[in-house]
């Protein structure tokens, strides 16, 4: 115990200062891959500065904000930090893109209790990968370092983004109409959602685990990051007049899809139309859990769903493919009537 009489510094407290800036000069040349037009003034001041391109006419600015859950608490135990970064982007992107929006930049805010250079970089250089990725600058964000808020080891992530459409080309699902198809575009797996679920599934196996999973390692198979599908669902949206996008995420596929259709239509999803994989086949058995429940926790192997008329379904799944996306004709639109908004069948 110190004397009343001596001096504390800020580190005695438990904040180095001189860590968070040796954070800051690590994060500035991964940022620096990030940017693009429009950005004025990036990491390093107070605030960050962006001008919307010129080349919109009637420019909508479309928000989200999201977190990585607790996929983190895997991340901690099995030291695999620099993925996560691209979740925590992914979340926020792929939800933005669903308006018919380009992301055009992100901040993120890292929370800890005592700052560890080396894994904050990894993580950050994961955003910054997924920003590049996505075509989005990184131009901001907050690293905190709080003192007893967090365990040893801990940390917390919070990402917001912001992007542009053209008031005219806004999706709102409304034009959505029976007949139109459902095209499924393949996840990378489990993404960022359902993980207290998955945790309580490698509690229960215990040490029984498989030694790969869709011919991945089992842990990367479990951690690999959510897919982008920004660059090319809106190369395909300049092509196609796709009617509307859902984001499958906490809710999967029964609770994502309703929030793009308008009142009265539902969503005739058929059964098989694409692959289980050996990751979902392995947690829906160690789960012990129905479809309906597979379908309503997790992606089940459907990150991104588009809606699209009949007549241009076929072209517009072509563009998909050429742009390496694996896309799957999962179901059509039909009159809702006294059913569920989502049936798989």
């Amino acid at each position: 115990m110190t004397s009343p009489s001596t001096p504390l510094s800020y580190k005695d407290a438990g904040v180095d200062i001189d860590a968070g800036d040796a954070l800051v000069e690590r994060i500035k040349p991964l940022a620096k891959k990030t940017m693009r037009e429009g950005v004025l003034a990036g990491i390093g001041g107070f605030g960050a500065l962006f001008e919307v391109p010129k080349r919109y006419q009637e420019p909508v600015l479309v928000s989200g904000t999201d977190g990585v859950g607790t996929k983190l608490k895997l991340a901690f135990e099995w030291n695999m930090h620099d993925t996560v970064g691209i979740d925590l982007v992914g979340m926020s992107v792929n939800d933005v893109l669903v308006q018919g929006a380009e992301p055009l930049f992100f901040l993120d805010y890292f929370a800890c209790g005592k700052l560890d250079v080396d894994t904050a970089a990894a993580v950050v250089g994961g955003i910054a990968k997924g920003c590049e990725l996505s075509g989005c600058a990184l131009i901001g964000g907050e690293t905190a370092e709080m003192p007893g808020m967090y365990p040893a080891g801990e940390y917390d992530l919070a990402g917001f983004c912001v992007g542009a459409v053209e008031k005219s080309k806004i999706l709102t699902g409304q034009n959505v109409k029976p007949g139109d198809v459902v095209l499924g575009l393949a996840s990378h797996g489990v993404h960022s959602n359902g993980f207290s679920l998955v945790r309580k599934c490698l509690e229960r196996a215990g040490t029984n685990l498989p030694a790969t999973l869709d011919g991945q390692p089992f842990r990367q198979a479990i951690m690999k990051p959510t897919r982008l599908y920004v660059k090319n669902v809106l190369a395909a949206l300049a092509q196609h007049p796709i009617k509307a996008l859902a984001h499958i995420t906490g809710g999967g596929l029964l609770e994502n899809i309703p929030r793009v259709l308008p009142e009265g239509k539902a969503a005739h999803l058929k059964k098989g139309s694409w692959p289980q994989t050996e990751l979902f086949a392995w947690l829906q058995k160690t789960a012990g859990i129905d479809d309906i429940e597979m379908n309503r926790t997790f992606n089940n192997g459907i990150g991104m769903v588009v809606v699209i008329a009949a007549d241009q379904a076929g072209a517009c799944a072509d563009t998909l493919r050429s742009l390496g996306e694996t896309v799957f004709e999962i179901g059509q639109i039909a009159e809702r009537g006294t059913g569920a908004a989502v049936v798989v069948a």
